[in-house]
């Protein structure tokens, strides 16, 4: 069983397996050191970065993260604003303060090479660290995998573990079926069945403090995505794509419009919600994994539609909609992949669209087997989506993508409400054959821009 708070993560930008991951890996080994009593002895350290990492890190600011990670910093903790003039201080000084205190030469070029031609077996996103000291000296080396929507597992553990503390779970589940089942046999829902669990972890009054504070990250993204209060909204993303931002003139527009007649103006708001969270995405700013940063737009863009759209939407919805949206998350994360890298990007705004629309059709009024049959509709027409950014940038079909899996999503719940909760194919089925569909799947599709659009679309 994992927390809600495993699936919703706060971090920053543009990726939660190239960036997120990276930076947690590098403050744990940076940690280690210290703990093993060998940081004032270390004068240097290398991050090799394998596999897709090394493919797409360049774009995806993979460097950048782990960069951060050796300063000390957490991806809940960094303050994006800060990152751009602290790295060109490293560059100016040549100086690397690991974990902020202890000062080691540094060259972001020297020590973090990409070796994307090169893979590890146990996980395509795969990074080894070495310290060393002044002799020379191996002081210690450790591989880390970053497995999806921030999740990192050290080497020697297997890569789809994670840790878990033995807790007394009221309704454990690792299936859809079982999920059902508990729901069938206790008559809670989806969320208050996820609620109790995670009373295991903390108080009832805290999980919902904290998953209010994850909505209140989500919409401050979309303000700051729409050009409120933030002037960097107006430059374009980041990279030699030179993308121009689109969500603050629609924003604008869609403003203009209102009271107009237009049935499908709701649409376009879902679209500029969705792209305003990914723009602001790839250019680093904070997002919450949800459950990657790849398809953080789509969770939140349906959440804005059901406070804007949904009559009685209440912050009560919004705690069931995260708690709905993570038990959902859960399952692909327990049984298949959440990592782009791996499953390509059905595993990421697949399961995206799967989250929101069951978590929507639970805050609309569906039974258990609503929200199920929502989220198995969710991922049924995702299956086969593949990851391949443009310029290895999380921009091109990124943003326009999260859009389309937000409105996808609302699709499904509706397509599931106007039912009975009865259908042919269940989430568990779903759920396997999208991880056999990331199994088959060349790895030119999986988050190394060496097919589909990343080689047919000429980089300007």
């Amino acid at each position: 069983m994992l927390s809600a708070f495993d699936i919703f993560k706060i971090g920053i930008g543009p990726s939660s397996s190239h960036t997120v991951g990276p930076m947690r890996a590098a403050q744990q080994f940076a940690s280690s050191l210290e703990r093993d009593g060998l940081l004032v002895d270390t004068t240097h350290v290398r991050c090799e970065l394998f596999g897709s990492l090394g493919a797409t890190g360049a774009g995806h600011a993979t460097d950048q993260g782990v960069i951060l990670g050796l300063f000390g910093d957490t991806p809940d903790g960094v303050d994006p604003a800060t990152v751009q003039p602290r790295l060109a201080a490293l560059r100016k000084s040549g100086q690397l303060l690991l974990l902020g205190r202890h000062a080691i030469a540094f060259d972001r070029v020297r020590d973090i090479p990409f070796l994307g031609e090169q893979s590890m077996p146990e996980h395509p996103n795969a990074m080894r660290f070495t310290a060393s000291a002044a002799d020379g000296s191996t002081l210690a080396q450790r591989c880390y995998f970053s497995v999806g929507g921030g999740f990192v597992v050290e080497g020697g553990a297997h890569p789809d573990a994670v840790p878990e503390v033995a807790r007394d779970w009221p309704w454990p589940f690792r299936t859809g079926d079982e999920l059902m089942a508990q729901a069938n046999a206790s008559g809670l829902s989806v969320a208050q069945l996820m609620m109790a669990n995670e009373c295991a972890w903390r108080p009832e009054a805290e999980a919902r403090a904290g998953l209010l504070r994850i909505w209140a990250v989500m919409r401050e993204c979309v303000q700051r995505g729409f050009g409120i209060d933030n002037p960097m909204a107006a430059l374009p993303l980041p990279g030699p794509l030179r993308m121009r931002r689109r969500a603050p003139e629609l924003r604008r527009e869609l403003d203009a419009q209102q009271g107009a007649a237009d049935p499908l103006a709701a649409m376009d708001w879902v679209n500029a919600f969705a792209m305003a969270v990914n723009e602001e995405n790839a250019a680093g700013g904070r997002v919450v994994t949800a459950p990657t940063n790849g398809a953080a737009g789509v969770v939140p863009a349906v959440m804005h539609y059901y406070t804007r759209f949904v009559p009685a939407a209440s912050d009560d919805g919004i705690v069931d909609f995260l708690l709905t949206a993570a038990a959902i998350g859960m399952l692909y994360k327990a049984n298949a992949s959440i990592s782009g890298a791996e499953v390509g990007c059905q595993g990421e705004v697949g399961v995206a669209c799967s989250m929101a629309a069951g978590a929507l059709a639970a805050v609309m009024g569906g039974t258990p087997a609503q929200v199920e049959n929502a989220a198995e509709i969710g991922m049924e027409h995702n299956l086969g989506l593949t990851c391949d950014p443009v310029g290895g940038m999380v921009q091109i079909p990124c943003v326009e993508r999260n859009a389309m899996g937000a409105v996808k999503a609302i699709n499904a719940a509706r397509m599931a409400l106007r039912g009975d909760g009865s259908h042919y194919v269940s989430l568990d089925a779903v759920i396997q054959t999208m991880k056999q569909t990331g199994e088959d799947m060349k790895s030119t599709y999986k988050e190394t821009s060496l097919g589909g659009l990343a080689v047919n679309v000429v980089e300007c």
